[in-house]
């Protein structure tokens, strides 16, 4: 059977000031109305295949979880990975999984941040590829090139013939100058190294034993002593920290003697900068893509995202503008590729707005921190139907709580009561105390904090039905 692998890692961070740390680009709405990582399960229909293994990050866990519900959509479970250690590992972790399975299972790699604007075409790919697979071959998916990107890897084949079938690799190439691109795409010999792949689990656990013993071990060790929370698979922790970090390409497809690529033409897109979504995202009659709410005079080819406010420009082209509730980026579409160092130079300085947005998602809902200063801290809490924050205290802080829409079952000290629309309630500094939703409709509600620290850390939980220390 085919078994999709999603890969729904990774932190997206030259997509920063919408992609963040905790809620990076895969779980956001960048073409459409669905998620990339929505986008990337609805891509399967019409595959006859198993239901997709997704591996995350142990924090996305309830994001990833709560956009496939939402969808619908049904998974061989969630693998959760406590650090990051690139694709190998992860890749290794859902090919033990999926021959827990399937021991014949054969699996197909998707990063969950592609776009295709041809589907169909992929899924001719994946079909037209599948003998070579099931005889062994580790396939990689190559995209015939449309311009000489620079921000791509390339795919030298080693035969000649045009048939759109797999053929031989002859040479991987890292991402190359313009010069060298330009060559690559005249030649006809090239293609775009998209990272997905496919090949049978039983093969490519051989392979990357063969060719990388230590990530095959440290994988190994921790499949092996992981634990399993409903859908969540967590590998054991200190085995796969423990595990080199290394991408796929470098730790078998170079090495490995069975790599073939497979060419299509879906009009594919890693959505990887800005100005791949000013390319991908419709334009208004003087070039530019706007989203929200904006108006430009003598304006064009600029990218601009407007979440809360009016963005107004004059006089500006070939510009990014991306306008959050708490940071705004502002940079020449030429210079989005460095979009990465400018989060590495807050990241030194310690800046919250790298890590999370203010509105933070939470598996019982949300809750976007309104205004903050000496003492204080407001936010909109939004909780969700039959869910139930963590039973907690706090040492430094106390809270007054006003319903604003919905019946909020609220626990303070044992002590039980509901408190419906513009009713409040008070929590003393101490209280060990719960907020519930018994209905039908979320409850939104204002929270006011008081006190000496206001950090997220002043929490002791004494039960949580997420799991949560």
């Amino acid at each position: 059977m085919l078994q999709p692998v999603i890969l729904a890692g990774g932190s997206g961070t030259r997509l920063w000031p919408l992609s963040r740390q905790l809620y990076p680009k895969q779980f956001l709405q960048l073409v459409g109305e669905q998620t990339m990582l929505q986008s990337t399960v609805a891509r399967l229909k019409g595959l006859e295949c198993a239901p997709a293994i997704i591996v995350c990050h142990e924090d996305h866990r309830f994001i990833a979880a709560e956009q496939l519900r939402l969808s619908g959509d049904h998974h061989n479970g969630i693998i959760l990975e406590p650090c990051a250690r690139n694709t190998a590992p992860a890749i290794c972790l859902a090919a033990m999984l999926a021959s827990d399975l399937d021991p014949d299972a054969t699996l197909l790699i998707l990063p969950a941040d592609h776009h295709m604007q041809n589907p169909k075409e992929f899924l001719n790919a994946v079909t037209c590829a599948a003998e070579s697979a099931a005889a062994g071959a580790l396939l990689t998916f190559g995209i015939k090139p449309s311009y000489p990107a620079t921000g791509y890897g390339y795919i030298k084949r080693a035969e000649t013939a045009t048939a759109d079938k797999p053929q031989r690799i002859s040479q991987f190439i890292e991402k190359p100058d313009l010069e060298s691109a330009q060559k690559y795409v005249s030649s006809g010999e090239f293609l775009w190294n998209s990272g997905i792949f496919m090949f049978r689990a039983n093969v490519f656990l051989e392979e990357i034993k063969a060719c990388r013993p230590d990530i095959h071990s440290a994988c190994t060790k921790a499949w092996r002593d992981r634990s399993q929370d409903g859908d969540f698979v967590r590998p054991h922790q200190g085995s796969f920290t423990s595990c080199p970090a290394d991408s796929i390409d470098y730790a078998v497809m170079e090495k490995t003697t069975k790599a073939m690529v497979m060419p299509m033409d879906p009009q594919w897109n890693d959505l990887g900068s800005w100005s791949s979504l000013l390319e991908l995202l419709p334009k208004n009659g003087s070039g530019s893509v706007e989203i929200g709410d904006t108006i430009g005079l003598h304006s064009s080819n600029n990218y601009i995202h407007a979440e809360q406010k009016l963005v107004a420009t004059l006089g500006i082209d070939d510009t990014v503008i991306v306008d959050t509730k708490d940071a705004l980026l502002v940079a020449h579409k030429d210079r989005v590729e460095d979009v990465k160092q400018l989060v590495d130079l807050l990241k030194t300085q310690q800046r919250c707005e790298t890590i999370q947005h203010r509105e933070v998602y939470r598996p019982w809902g949300k809750y976007d921190s309104m205004d903050q200063g000496p003492r204080f801290q407001v936010k909109r809490i939004t909780v969700k139907p039959e869910a139930k924050l963590s039973v907690q205290m706090h040492h430094h802080r106390a809270e007054h709580w006003v319903v604003v829409s919905g019946t909020a079952k609220v626990t303070i000290d044992n002590v039980e009561r509901l408190i419906c629309e513009n009713e409040s309630v008070y929590i003393p500094i101490g209280a060990v105390h719960c907020l519930e939703n018994p209905g039908k409709i979320a409850i939104e509600l204002i929270e006011i904090q008081s006190g000496a620290y206001l950090g997220e850390d002043d929490i002791v939980r004494f039960g949580d039905l997420y799991g949560r220390n």
